[in-house]
């Protein structure tokens, strides 16, 4: 494990996810083991703290914009229909001061009108699956990255007693 550390964080980029939760841990787990009068079950526990924290830093990070992908998929098709009410409102209206309605008079206000739903949904549509997609393969995400925590502090578990 001391290797891959190195190895790790010795690289030019920036670490993210399970890298970088890795290499929270295993700093802490060392930093912890070279004070020498720490019990192995506090090297671990201090460990898996840190490495909670930071996998809470990651999630944090990486759910930053389905906010804004949600606001997007349930507020568009309410724009487009306020459009569109306004557009059959205004085509409506402007028959009042006609003694005939035809078609030809109702039919370019009730087209926008129905462009401003079109509008909306275009605009919902891909920002619902976008979210839905992304949601899922965050919680995806967030099940491997808890399971390497654990199996991480499995293993310092192993380190810790072994010395």
């Amino acid at each position: 494990m001391a290797d891959l550390y190195r190895k790790l964080a010795a690289k030019d980029f920036e670490p993210e996810g399970i890298e970088k939760i890795f290499l929270a841990g295993y700093k802490e787990f060392s930093r912890m083991r070279q004070t020498g009068n720490v019990e192995a079950g506090v090297q671990v526990e201090s460990a898996q703290r840190v490495m909670r924290i930071e996998l809470s830093r990651e999630l944090e990070r990486l759910d930053e914009h389905l906010a804004f992908l949600a606001t997007v998929g349930s507020t568009s098709p309410y724009v487009g229909l306020f459009g569109t009410v306004w557009g059959i409102m205004n085509s409506f209206m402007s028959l009042g001061n006609v003694k005939q309605a035809t078609l030809a008079q109702v039919a370019p206000g009730i087209a926008e009108a129905l462009i401003a739903t079109a509008m909306g949904l275009f605009a919902a549509i891909p920002a619902v699956v976008a979210y839905n997609r992304f949601s899922t393969r965050l919680d995806r995400l967030t099940g491997r990255y808890e399971l390497f925590v654990e199996e991480f502090v499995v293993l310092l578990q192993r380190q810790a007693h072994s010395k």
